[in-house]
């Protein structure tokens, strides 16, 4: 990162634009000066001036800092040689106060590279957010959405939330989900997961075959990590895969893979769609195969609401976790245009942000979706129900 790059992140201590990091040392020195001139000479100060270029390391740059350093040493000059001879404080107090410029200046130094440091590793973890959660345009695929994430970790700004939208010939498809653990190897996952719904979700017509990539995708995964020897082979990963299929405007299909149920919000409330019935993305060999794809009614005046468990496990000072279908059927009903994604998903955000005390416990992404620009047609089938790699009845 170069110093002009640097200086164009935002700093603390400014106001409208301008930095005002240098005033707490200044008005320091002012301070000292005028407490040492108006007190007797038994109460001399002087050897406060050390203080002011420790302050300055604090919070300003090097060569302010260094700046100060000898500012403080020529006022301590001036100051204590106003004293008569006896009562000068003397060179004990002005090497301390030449050494202490000097130790702050090379203290302001190590905090100023570590702070790039530190922005450099947040822009890599940016840069690998927006690989994994590609930037999407606001309405996609005849599909309006918004989403937030706020990741646990404030400061590397990435896990294992996930999730995309993809158009295809048959409809456009939806993925949210969630790999177990964090760290980069939570990430990874993700991104292996993501890449095969992209591609699968593109071109298999039947959304089992989606469902059937991804868990294949998710085993070979494991495989490749015990390969190697990380001690994260037993990875998994809940998810919900929603497909809006081209010829049937009124019908959602649903595979859930042991996630949280997906919420239908509209102007007559608030429902849930089929729940967490399959076991998550990795784990089909315990249960006897994938979950089935599940046909339910969806009207057009409805948005999905998807959330990970960092909103539905979200706690409060007691312990209560966030009731996020009724905090949502209350601000609907006091409010019908909040079914619109980034309403839906601001109103979502700020209840979990609020009902935590802004403590985030775990990665937290909501998502809504909802369709746009198509007229409505009768639902060919409603309520259907078919088993992954099967033919639909």
């Amino acid at each position: 990162m170069t110093e002009k790059e640097y200086r164009r992140r935002p700093q603390p201590l400014r106001i409208r634009g301008w930095s005002i990091a240098w005033l707490p040392p200044l008005l320091l020195l002012a301070g000292i000066v005028l407490l040492d001139v108006n007190t007797s000479e038994e109460f001399r100060i002087t050897s406060w001036f050390v203080l002011v270029p420790g302050i300055a390391a604090a919070i300003c740059g090097v060569w302010t800092t260094a700046g100060y350093g000898v500012l403080s040493l020529l006022t301590y000059i001036a100051v204590d040689g106003a004293w008569p001879g006896q009562y000068q404080a003397g060179t004990a107090d002005f090497v301390l106060v030449a050494l202490g410029g000097l130790l702050a200046s090379l203290a302001s130094a190590a905090r100023v590279r570590r702070e790039r440091q530190m922005l450099h590793i947040r822009d890599i973890a940016e840069t690998t957010r927006r690989t994994v959660l590609r930037p999407l345009p606001t309405q996609w695929a005849d599909l309006e959405h918004a989403g937030v994430y706020l990741a646990a970790d404030v400061d590397a700004r990435v896990g294992g939330d996930f999730y995309d939208i993809q158009p295809s010939p048959y409809g456009t498809r939806v993925l949210v989900g969630d790999v177990q653990g964090k760290g980069l190897g939570a990430v990874e996952t993700a991104a292996a997961l993501l890449g095969t719904f992209r591609e699968a979700g593109y071109h298999e017509s039947d959304l089992a075959t989606v469902a059937d990539r991804l868990e294949t995708r998710m085993v070979r995964h494991r495989v490749h990590t015990t390969a190697i020897g990380r001690d994260d082979a037993d990875r998994f990963a809940t998810a919900v895969l929603i497909a809006f299929p081209r010829d049937a405007p009124d019908v959602v299909e649903v595979v859930n893979f042991g996630h949280e149920a997906p919420l239908a919000v509209g102007p007559r409330g608030v429902r849930e769609l089929p729940c967490g019935d399959g076991l998550p993305l990795g784990l089909a060999d315990l249960g006897g195969g994938l979950p089935p794809v599940r046909r339910v009614p969806f009207a057009l005046d409805e948005t999905v609401l998807l959330v990970t468990d960092g909103v539905s496990e979200a706690r409060d000072a007691h312990g209560d976790f966030y009731p996020v279908a009724e905090d949502v059927a209350r601000a609907v009903a006091a409010d019908p245009r909040r079914i619109q994604p980034h309403r839906l998903v601001r109103w979502v955000r700020d209840g979990v942000l609020r009902h935590s005390g802004g403590r985030i416990a775990d990665d937290t992404t909501v998502f809504a979706v909802r369709r746009i620009g198509v007229q409505r047609q009768p639902a060919r089938v409603a309520g259907e129900t078919s088993e992954p790699g099967g033919s639909r009845s």
